[in-house]
Parts: structure tokens; C-alpha cells; sequence
């Protein structure tokens, strides 16, 4: 039999708290109450130190990468201050969340063109505001015999991209983060009524003045507008990308609001009630600039905003233009 065990002094040269030590401690403390024979307790030993190393190899291999893209992602969703959206559609849509990400693009749509010029930049996390296959959700089901699909899922695949949505939680920054961007490409910060990214007084201007202005910013954009072009007007809303037709006629049933401007609605909605105000005599327009135009300018503030804390990667906003042009 061998003496009883000394735990005191195995803990002072375990000061460092060395586990295999402790490991020792806990089978001869074993062995000298229980009196095991010497075959047991190192059958014992060999048994809790094999899941002792298990879980310590386990543990290093569980530890996040810092510049894997689903760390980055988690400390882009942590400086957003949102808390956390129950079934947001902010995920990796496509691609291994443990890449090593070696530059970020951020855009309104993952295109052809816009995937090209990031592998160009050597950019494989690309940051999208919208989705990437054609509906809200990225539901693929119906599109897995489709060429235009699999060719794009291809492209991704092999060029070992990864594609984030970041919508819902740049909306919730505050102010939001989209808006934001979208205020500052029309330079109207200091005409924001008290501090709102949706509300501005601006000086007395007529319609086709604002609409003069307008262009000049958006040039390569055609624009759908509903109003007389010589009213007069100071007080304009804004409403990004397709909020829905509700959120458009409760802005324009505010007495404050001459103006909206608008992303885009179905044309049976916001466009008919439009109409009407203006057959009724009512001193109210609508512009629709887009659902890009609209938006995009706030992927290019996201991509400014990201820097403030992203440092040792590369950070770059591509513009993917207007979808389609007007004959």
C-alpha cells in the first residue's frame, strides 16, 4: 500500500494552477481514502487525463478567430448598439463563416459586376444591404434549375466568397445608419429638423427647382413624380428604400409635408393616393427617386462608419449603379 498522499504539498507546486497536477492530486487523493489497488488508479488517471486534454484541445479550437468573417460580423452587429432582432434576415447568405477575411466591401447588391470588382480589390467579405437571390428571404427552392442562379452560386463558390446582409440592424443604428448616409449625399444635415434623418426645412423652392437639385446629385437616375411642377414648397420628407404605402401616406397626411421623397411603392398604392391629393387641389408631391438611389449612399457611409473601429483590413464601397436605364 502506498503512504497516504501529502495534498498540501502537491498544491503548493501547483501554485500556477498546472490541471495535470490537480489531475494527480484528485487520483492519489483516491487512492489513499478508497485504497485502490495501483492497476485501478492508473487506469483512473489515464482515463480523466485523456478527457482532460480532450477538453483543453477543444477549447483552442473553439476560440474565435479575430479576422474569421463570423467575428467580424458578430463586432459589426456589437457597435451597432441594436439589441438583438429576433429573425432578422442579417446572416451569411453565402460562404464558410470561419474564412479569414482579407477585405470588405460593402454595397447595396452583391452583382455580378460588384463581386468581380471586390476579388479585383482582394476583398472576399462583401456586405450587401439587399438581398442576394432575387427575394427578401434569399429563398432558393424554386431556383435550383435556374442558369442565372446556379452560374452567380458558382461564382461565389469558387471564388470562395462570403456574402452578409447587414439590413436590419444598420436601420436600427441611431441615427440610422442608411439614412444617415442618404442626408449626407443631399447635404441636408443643417435643414434636419431637430436632428431627424427624415424631416428637413428647406428654403422656399418650387418643385421643379427641388427636382433641378436633384439631378444634379443623382444624374444617371430617372425619376417618377407626382405634384405640380411650380408648387412651391419648404417642407420635405424622406423615406428610403420601400418602407411600404402606409408609411408614405402617413407622411403626406402631416400638414407639415409638401414633399416626400421615395425610394419606390407598387404603383396601385402610393402613386393613386398621390394622384387624387393632387386632383383634390391639395398642395402635395411625390418623388420617387428608386430603391437604389435611394439607399445606396447609406452602404457608403456604413463603409466610412466601419473603419472607425475595423483597422488592420481593407474597407471598400462599390457602387452598383441603377438596375436598369430609361429609353
Amino acid at each position: 500500500m502506498e503512504p497516504p498522499v501529502n495534498i498540501e504539498s502537491l498544491l503548493n507546486q501547483n501554485e500556477k494552477g498546472d490541471k495535470e497536477i490537480e489531475i494527480i492530486i484528485f487520483t492519489k487523493h483516491l487512492s489513499s481514502k478508497h485504497n485502490f489497488s495501483m492497476k485501478t488508479i492508473e487506469t483512473l488517471f489515464s482515463i480523466v487525463l485523456i478527457v482532460f486534454l480532450s477538453t483543453r484541445l477543444s477549447g483552442q479550437n473553439n476560440q474565435t478567430n479575430p479576422k474569421s468573417a463570423s467575428a467580424i460580423i458578430e463586432n459589426i452587429i456589437l457597435h451597432t448598439g441594436a439589441p438583438k432582432i429576433p429573425n432578422t434576415v442579417d446572416v451569411i447568405k453565402e460562404g464558410n463563416p470561419s474564412t479569414n477575411v482579407t477585405g470588405i466591401v460593402t454595397c447595396m447588391f452583391a452583382t455580378m459586376d460588384v463581386m468581380k470588382q471586390a476579388i479585383e480589390k482582394k476583398c472576399n467579405l462583401i456586405i450587401v444591404h439587399e438581398p442576394l437571390f432575387y427575394n427578401h428571404l434569399d429563398e432558393t427552392k424554386d431556383f435550383q434549375n435556374d442558369p442565372v442562379f446556379l452560374e452567380k452560386k458558382k461564382f461565389i463558390d469558387d471564388n470562395h466568397l462570403i456574402i452578409w446582409r447587414f439590413h436590419d440592424y444598420i436601420h436600427s443604428i441611431n441615427p440610422d445608419g442608411i439614412e444617415t448616409g442618404m442626408v449626407e449625399k443631399l447635404g441636408w444635415g443643417k435643414y434636419a429638423v431637430k436632428g431627424s434623418t427624415e424631416h428637413f426645412i428647406l428654403p422656399e423652392t418650387t418643385l421643379n427647382e427641388l427636382l433641378a437639385y436633384l439631378k444634379g446629385i443623382f444624374g444617371n437616375n430617372a425619376f417618377y413624380v407626382i405634384g405640380k411642377p411650380g408648387m412651391k414648397l419648404t417642407s420635405v420628407a424622406l423615406a428610403v428604400g420601400a418602407p411600404g404605402s402606409m408609411k408614405h401616406i402617413r407622411m403626406l397626411e402631416d400638414k407639415n409635408t409638401d414633399v416626400l421623397i421615395a425610394g419606390e411603392s407598387s404603383q396601385w398604392e402610393t402613386y393613386e393616393y398621390m394622384r387624387d391629393a393632387v386632383d383634390q387641389g391639395r398642395k402635395k408631391a411625390v418623388i420617387f427617386l428608386g430603391h437604389i438611389p435611394s439607399e445606396e449612399a447609406g452602404m457608403n457611409y456604413c463603409a466610412v462608419w466601419l473603419k472607425g473601429f475595423i483597422k488592420d483590413i481593407p474597407i471598400t464601397f462599390i457602387s452598383g449603379g441603377p438596375s436598369f436605364w430609361s429609353y
